[in-house]
């Protein structure tokens, strides 16, 4: 699919005119310091789009820490930073991919057919001394239209079936993308509740890094991925929808095809009493 880009690659490109490069950067707890980042140093001609404000909903009851962004606000955004259907959209963060795999996703999931994800991160960026400014550019707005592919994501009732058997849920392999002491509800540190969606299965999502870092290759993505099968639909969860994302990337650039994000992910599911939770492992 050839989704991630190396940093030359991105390098040789900053300056086209149909691409934009977005800055991703965001640390959970401390919700200024991804701009703060971006207005000290970023990629040239970057912009920046923020996990919280702009890439999700406010939380409510139900529905997850990080809600998927509006669709019709999302576009509107875009559109507003110069951004259009034909644009080369280029993410990079500071955070292993977690945040620019979140872009991607929603990108792909309304319809954006160019958009690529940049190996390694801002660090490696300025380690290799390549250019950074404090430059923000001027956009000139531009007409985003979304096209949603509502394949790509599922909500709670559906997680409901497949764990009660409804329908043909026995095609169905859930994976939970968050840390194995999360998963097997040794501790929670950011959610209510601990433990698991029964029936689903564990993959740490920064098991798609090797030793350095850097995104495994698409063969050491098949090998890592070896025990999924790619004849049933499988669908990713974490703890509120975002890190669940550099798994399904990693999924399909190993050659998955059937692949779909529970949104809302364990912070919606804990957040209806009656959901049942399971701990261990599976």
């Amino acid at each position: 699919m050839n989704t991630l880009v190396s940093k030359p690659w991105v390098l040789a490109r900053i300056f086209e005119p149909d691409v934009t490069i977005v800055d991703c950067r965001f640390i959970l707890g401390q919700p200024t310091a991804g701009r703060d980042a971006y207005e000290e140093s970023h990629i040239p001609g970057a912009i920046y789009l923020d996990l919280e404000a702009d890439l999700s909903d406010p939380a409510a009851e139900h529905g997850g820490r990080h809600p998927l962004p509006d669709v019709e606000r999302l576009a509107a955004l875009l559109g507003k930073l110069g951004m259009n259907n034909d644009t080369r959209i280029i993410a990079y963060d500071d955070q292993g991919g977690s945040n620019a795999s979140r872009l991607w996703w929603l990108l792909t999931y309304i319809g954006h057919e160019n958009v690529y994800v940049m190996d390694e991160g801002f660090s490696a960026w300025t380690g290799a001394k390549y250019p950074v400014s404090k430059d923000q550019a001027i956009r000139v707005p531009s007409t985003y239209t979304a096209k949603v592919k509502t394949e790509w994501v599922v909500g709670v009732e559906t997680i409901r079936d497949v764990i009660s058997g409804a329908d043909d849920s026995s095609n169905v392999v859930l994976i939970d993308s968050r840390e194995p002491r999360r998963y097997a509800g040794l501790e929670e540190p950011i959610d209510k509740k601990t433990g698991h969606i029964p029936s689903a299965l564990n993959k740490f999502w920064k098991g798609v890094h090797d030793e350095h870092g850097r995104w495994k290759s698409a063969a050491k993505l098949q090998e890592h991925f070896a025990d999924m099968p790619k004849d049933r639909e499988l669908i990713v969860y974490c703890g509120s929808g975002v890190t669940a994302c550099p798994n399904i990337l990693a999924l399909r650039e190993a050659g998955y095809d059937n692949v779909k994000l529970y949104a809302g992910s364990w912070s919606d599911w804990i957040s209806y009493s009656e959901n049942p939770v399971a701990t261990g492992k599976e």
